[in-house]
């Protein structure tokens, strides 16, 4: 699936990075969050291959993002469910949409509403303590509580030349 993995990295989006495994392990995520549950909905999603759906399947159970759960015996059937960590993973595809649809020169192919207005939502950044949203040229990075002297070093290198945008 990978060549070499992010064990030992501090960093925070290697550890989603691994555990969502590669672009196939987004695209499962893109689908169960679209509602798609069962193994030929993936293959007819995606056109991904039974050993790579496999694969990829068993790689986000054993990193915690879906569970597997029975739905028919003889023969024995299995639908994936987001487990918590997976619904928090899953809330990065309309971010990732919304992105793409900047990327991409045909019109978007879906659009997020919210459920109890119908108007369209977008992705944005919240000020803790205020709860006004903040524009991604206003943020700026720090090192963490868990920040290790990598982490301090690829801040201390980006100086002003850091942005979000």
């Amino acid at each position: 699936m990978r060549s070499k993995g992010f064990d030992g990295m501090v960093c925070s989006i290697a550890d989603v990075m691994a555990a969502i495994g590669d672009r196939w392990g987004l695209l499962i995520l893109r689908d169960l969050v679209l509602g798609l549950r069962r193994y030929d909905e993936f293959r007819q999603s995606s056109g991904v291959t039974n050993a790579t759906l496999s694969d990829r399947l068993k790689h986000l159970e054993a990193s915690g993002l879906i569970e597997r759960r029975a739905y028919q015996q003889n023969p024995e059937r299995f639908e994936y469910l987001l487990t918590r960590s997976g619904r928090e993973v899953g809330a990065l595809m309309p971010v990732l949409a919304q992105i793409g649809d900047t990327l991409g020169a045909s019109a978007p192919p879906m659009t997020f509403l919210n459920r109890k207005t119908g108007a369209p939502v977008r992705w944005a950044f919240i000020d803790q303590a205020t709860g006004e949203p903040v524009s991604p040229e206003d943020l700026t990075i720090e090192a963490g509580p868990g920040a290790d002297d990598l982490v301090r070093w690829r801040l201390s290198q980006g100086g002003q030349h850091r942005s979000i945008v």
